[in-house]
């Protein structure tokens, strides 16, 4: 059994939840009500992913370093 990390992008929505995106799997997307629930639905979108590649017997996509994501704001 391995392990991976994958970043996440995580967006909070205008009308309420939130969207998440995992950029090193193409068209892992899920989204959560809550902070907590987004994660955790990321977390099993992505094991969800990996299941699916491992079915198929395709190479699972593996990040070398996990991106760091920050806001910066700029009031112009």
């Amino acid at each position: 059994m391995s392990e991976y990390s994958y970043t996440v992008v995580i967006t909070p929505e205008e009308e309420g939840g939130f969207t998440v995106d995992v950029p090193a799997l193409p068209g892992c997307h899920t989204e959560g009500r809550t902070m907590d629930e987004a994660l955790a639905m990321a977390k099993d979108a992505i094991e969800g992913y990996i299941a699916s590649l491992i079915k198929d017997n395709q190479p699972i996509p593996q990040e070398k370093q996990p991106a760091v994501l920050t806001m910066v704001k700029i009031v112009a």
